[in-house]
């Protein structure tokens, strides 16, 4: 038995990388092959059977995951960064939350006859969206900018708030469904818990991280086994709190000033993708196919409801009175998959359900299973187009991810930004980051190629990626990390390798990327010439001046980096003898450069001044 379950658990590992490989091969949510892995390995050909399999640890396990996966989420739920990110991406976190509740909780009740309790467990339930498969659709879809931003932050922030939400239901039927006790003081009592220890938590473990009690190394593990031990303790005291207080103490962390949740944030993603991934599969393979099939015509009838009137009502509900055109709000109102935590909470709390014998509760998890395969199959396959039908797509994405934000990379972001280029500034120097900040340059603090990073950065008209960072560990990763996502011939970075030691050798398909502004440049003369007094100059190239006068003028002491044709950015990568004209060059020129144009143009101009005072002079003497 032993032996059995070691050999599942090796292979819900090994499928769950295979699953999120493919579905980053073939950019699409990776929940679709984990789906689709768990239905074959489950009901398919009878591979795995969690139940039979972990017995009485399969609800520990999916309870502990549970946790994590909505700790990690709550963590993101920065109140300030909601209002940043416009009025309808709080509309929609908030208005638009309960008015897909309520019409999704009341079809539910008509359409499947379920309790009003368990209708509106149900509609919290697939409330939520989620960055995981989100995400994914936007690479693929490549909508306009706003609307990219908008969906993406909706995914982030919707999966606490519907968890919450749908934790909050699902305590009111557990004490409810309880016929020795009162409900609105057992109800009361459980929110007191949940919500007093997980504030106190949160405030505590603030308190911790804030004052460096820990090394830094232990820190992370320190936040998750605290996090465990706080879940166990609440549900101790308390039967089904835990996962409200979780909740609550993740939301108090993101709030707490002062304290950097970066490092743990990025590790509790890492713990996610693995929790998320076996847990699908597991969650996949205990699914009835025949449950399915037995919601008949009802399911489809509820999917329809949610996709076609439920998603629409909120987001024109909540763009009255916002900028958007119509086309973006068709758009917005047919993107909206459901994601893994609708699956993973709602497996949970069937278990639960079903434990206390509750009418309609073995139809919870095959139902959420539904609305998460059809709204996900459909969108993905239609999205693209129905953009491109609105008109609503992004044209190229011209826009520029830059990792390493010294000095040079702050002037020439300053300069594009001045020319309307997006740009984006990463760096994990926070010095760096914070004059970035000065200068009123978007940044992202920490390692761009990090998970992290794939949820923070609005990569939204971003295209390319230039590596300007000193950081000779962290470059190839960030490089290999964004050729993936953007393509090989998207990324670009400066050739650095000066060193001839041969354990300092890079592998040719890296050194072939490593051509920026010219084979010969490097970060290394980048810093010395802005240190020396350089500037980032534009200069017109015209019929009038052309890129052998300006050779002329400034000599090898000017450095070409880019120049900009119609709209569009170019990036110089290899030694150049001429340029169009009708083009804005933005170069490095060195003090030298400067210099010398200085005294030409003033010698220039003192030449000009005595020809034109000579004939003057000579015409008042003949007058006089």
């Amino acid at each position: 038995m032993v032996e059995q379950i070691t050999a599942m658990l090796g292979l819900v590992g090994i499928l769950s990388i295979l699953c999120q490989w493919l579905g980053w091969k073939l950019r699409l949510p990776a929940i679709l092959p984990l789906l689709i892995c768990g239905l074959l390995v489950g009901p398919g050909f009878g591979i795995l059977n969690p139940d039979a399999v972990f017995g009485d640890l399969l609800f520990p396990s999916i309870s502990l995951g549970v946790a994590v996966i909505l700790f990690e989420g709550a963590l993101t739920l920065n109140f300030s960064e909601i209002r940043e990110h416009g009025r309808m991406v709080t509309n929609l976190v908030s208005i638009g939350t309960l008015i897909t509740w309520a019409i999704i909780g009341c079809a539910t009740h008509f359409i499947m006859g379920f309790s009003w309790d368990l209708s509106m467990l149900f509609g919290a339930l697939v409330v939520v969206t989620g960055p995981t498969v989100i995400v994914p659709m936007l690479r693929s879809i490549k909508p306009k900018a706003q609307l990219a931003s908008i969906l993406r932050w909706e995914g982030i922030v919707i999966d606490p708030i519907g968890a919450l939400l749908a934790v909050l239901v699902f305590e009111y039927i557990a004490v409810a469904a309880d016929p020795t006790t009162h409900v609105l003081h057992s109800l009361v009592y459980m929110l007191g818990i949940g919500i007093g220890l997980g504030a106190s938590a949160g405030y505590a473990i603030g308190i911790v991280i804030r004052r460096a009690l820990v090394p830094h190394y232990l820190k992370n593990t320190a936040v998750l086994t605290i996090m465990l031990g706080v879940f166990v303790l609440s549900n101790l005291v308390q039967e089904e709190s835990g996962l409200l207080t979780v909740t609550v103490m993740g939301i108090w962390l993101a709030n707490m000033r002062g304290v950097d949740i970066d490092d743990i944030i990025e590790f509790k993603e890492t713990l996610t993708v693995l929790f998320i991934s076996g847990l699908f599969i597991l969650l996949a393979a205990r699914l009835d196919s025949q449950a399915l099939l037995n919601l008949g015509w009802q399911g489809i009838a509820l999917l329809c409801v949610v996709m076609f009137i439920a998603r629409p009502v909120s987001v024109w509900c909540c763009g009255i009175g916002s900028s958007l055109a119509r086309a973006d709000k068709w758009f917005l109102s047919w993107v909206a998959p459901r994601g893994i935590v609708a699956a993973a909470v709602s497996s949970l709390f069937a278990i639960k359900l079903e434990s206390q014998g509750l009418p309609g509760a073995e139809q919870i998890v095959p139902l959420v299973f539904l609305i998460i395969i059809g709204t996900v199959v459909a969108q993905s396959l239609t999205a693209s187009r129905w953009a491109r039908f609105l008109g609503v797509k992004s044209g190229s994405s011209q826009g520029l991810l830059i990792f390493g934000a010294s000095k040079f990379a702050r002037a020439l972001a300053k300069v594009l930004l001045s020319k309307n280029v997006p740009v984006i500034l990463a760096d994990n120097n926070w010095d760096n980051i914070r004059l970035s900040r000065m200068d009123n340059i978007p940044v992202y603090f920490g390692n761009p190629a990090s998970e992290h990073a794939e949820n923070a950065i609005d990569m939204s008209g971003v295209g390319r990626l230039l590596v300007l960072s000193p950081y000779r560990q962290l470059n190839p990763l960030v490089t290999f990390h964004y050729q993936d996502v953007l393509g090989k011939d998207k990324v670009f970075g400066l050739n650095n390798n000066e060193g001839n030691s041969a354990r300092h050798k890079l592998s040719e398909s890296y050194q072939q990327r490593l051509c920026l502004f010219g084979e010969s440049v490097s970060y290394t003369r980048l810093a010395t010439t802005m240190a020396k007094g350089g500037v980032i100059k534009v200069t017109s190239i015209t019929d009038n001046f052309t890129f052998t006068d300006f050779k002329r003028r400034y000599g090898e002491m000017a450095l070409p980096l880019i120049y900009l044709q119609e709209g569009k950015v170019k990036l110089i990568t290899e030694a150049i003898t001429d340029l169009p004209v009708g083009i804005e060059l933005i170069s490095l020129l060195s003090a030298e450069a400067l210099s010398d144009t200085q005294l030409s143009d003033e010698s220039k101009a003192k030449k000009v001044k005595e020809a034109k005072s000579k004939p003057a002079d000579n015409y008042t003497d003949s007058d006089s």
